[in-house]
């Protein structure tokens, strides 16, 4: 079961992840799109969105660094354990805290706002869950494995980054994440079938970026040249005609 849930299903998810998104471009990039709703509400999009897009990059970074560097790396330039510990919670939690309050001010907007909610598509609703599912469990591994300890304190770096990096490394060794708790290998797992939605989602707009607008031409407007009319004025449009 270790092997299905942990070797098979993770390649098969970012198997699709990679097609889906080749797929996506190659049939439907009029579709590659955030499906923006900023003219159907502002306020709370404005409080919202900073919110979870500076706390995903929080948290983004977080899991680069904890997932991806090995803790031989940071010990070798003198970051001891115990700080490298603290510096995770710390940023950690701030950056979840961010994500959980934008993206429940979003989903509320979501919700509570007519055109808005009219919008809002079946895939929409299933990344949503995916996405809260896999932020809830971090911030529970991060408070239950890190403060209070519960089950004992579990050092990720030395299982589940390990997993990662050999999965990376096409020789995962499985055998990692069936010692981790259950919160942990949860979370995982959830972020994986994330992963597999995301190319049929809107999360699709984070492989864009407006770097055509830096060489694109200049959109010029020109005024009616009134000469050509000859020497009758131009009639306006509440003009009554005779």
């Amino acid at each position: 079961m270790n092997e299905f849930l942990f070797v098979i299903v993770p390649y098969l998810c970012l198997t699709i992840f990679v097609v889906g998104h080749l797929w996506r471009y190659r049939y439907d990039k009029f579709g590659w799109t955030t499906r923006s709703s900023q003219l159907y509400e502002n306020r709370l999009l404005r409080i919202g969105s900073p919110l979870f897009h500076f706390g995903m990059l929080g948290v983004v970074g977080g899991h680069v660094i904890g997932l991806l560097v090995p803790q031989s790396w940071t010990d070798a330039i003198g970051v001891s354990e115990r700080t490298y510990h603290v510096v995770a919670v710390t940023g950690g939690l701030l950056a979840g805290v961010m994500t959980v309050a934008g993206l429940a001010i979003l989903v509320y907007r979501r919700r509570t706002v007519g055109p808005v909610f009219s919008a809002t598509t079946v895939m929409d609703k299933v990344m949503y869950a995916f996405l809260a599912t896999a932020i809830v469990l971090g911030m529970w591994n991060t408070i239950a494995g890190s403060i209070l300890t519960i089950g004992g304190e579990y050092n990720y770096r030395e299982g589940v980054s390990v997993w990662y990096r050999s999965f990376l490394a096409f020789h995962p060794d499985a055998s990692l994440m069936s010692q981790a708790p259950l919160g942990f290998r949860l979370h995982a797992l959830v972020a994986f079938g994330l992963f597999a939605l995301w190319p049929f989602t809107r999360l699709v707009h984070v492989f864009s970026a407006p770097v055509g607008y830096l060489t694109r031409p200049y959109i010029v407007y020109r005024g009616r040249d009134d000469a050509g009319l000859g020497s009758h004025r131009p009639r306006r449009g509440w003009d009554r005609i005779r």
